[in-house]
């Protein structure tokens, strides 16, 4: 991908992965417009990014998805870079009964929202010179956390999606990129402070060097290996995995992030 230049989108840009991706890519000389939930973080952000801009945006609402995609290609003709990275995570325990509310938010918010979107400013894209569609799943859309197993689920849901439009927009100007975190230190499940996830500064670093190669997925390298065990002996993986998060877990309160709601 193409590092300057661009007019970029980023949904949930006032904190944690997204904020970070923002500010590099503002850095390298790009139009930036950030989304996300929370007004205070969306201002301290274009605060501290002269010229960086910011619209609103409720993920989970087609209207508001139509009137932003709209606005965006009124004001913004050059866009042409997507990036989908709101999302939330809350712990569950799908041994019992799950919140419905859990259940609806996460899906909406970490897969409906991106497919919608997506398809609002596609034809946009395609028209452009050079175009890009950068989801932002995670490892645990190949080796699920079952203390957040709604969580794992769209974003293994998020990368099959990725994988047919790629497919679909092949003959097209417009690439379609997948970044896949591992566990990094932002709110998300309160690791901001958390000595087992990746530094934040760390993680951007490599990130940045990913998305300037040719790849389709964008992983650091301690990302890789989660990302391969799909396969045969996946089972076996999941379970120690899982078990190993069963003697020391994360913080088990739900949190949020970067959910592009007003």
């Amino acid at each position: 991908m193409e590092l300057t230049g661009n007019t970029i989108f980023i949904t949930g840009g006032g904190s944690g992965i997204g904020r970070a991706l923002a500010e590099a890519l503002h850095q390298r000389g790009n139009k930036v417009i950030i989304s996300g939930r929370r007004k205070a973080n969306l201002a301290a952000t274009i605060e501290a990014n002269p010229g960086m801009d910011s619209i609103e945006l409720d993920i989970a609402d087609p209207a508001s998805i139509r009137r932003v995609s709209a606005e965006l290609i009124s004001r913004y003709p050059k866009l042409n870079v997507l990036i989908n990275n709101a999302g939330i995570m809350q712990v569950d325990d799908v041994a019992g009964y799950v919140d419905d509310e859990l259940i609806s938010s996460t899906i909406t918010t970490n897969l409906i929202g991106p497919i919608r979107l997506t398809g609002s400013l596609i034809e946009h894209l395609k028209k452009q010179e050079s175009a890009a569609v950068l989801n932002v799943s995670s490892v645990l859309g190949f080796v699920p956390m079952a203390i957040a197993a709604v969580y794992s689920s769209t974003k293994a849901a998020l990368h099959s999606y990725s994988q047919s439009l790629r497919f679909k927009l092949r003959k097209t100007r417009v690439r379609v990129l997948e970044l896949i975190p591992p566990w990094v230190r932002t709110e998300l499940l309160n690791s901001s402070e958390e000595s087992r996830a990746m530094p934040l500064d760390e993680f951007l670093q490599e990130t940045m060097e990913a998305l300037a190669t040719d790849a389709d997925e964008i992983m650091v390298a301690r990302a890789k290996f989660l990302r391969d065990q799909a396969g045969p002996n996946e089972s076996a993986f999941v379970n120690t995995f899982n078990e190993r998060f069963e003697l020391q877990p994360p913080e088990a309160e739900p949190v949020q992030e970067t959910v592009s709601r007003s």
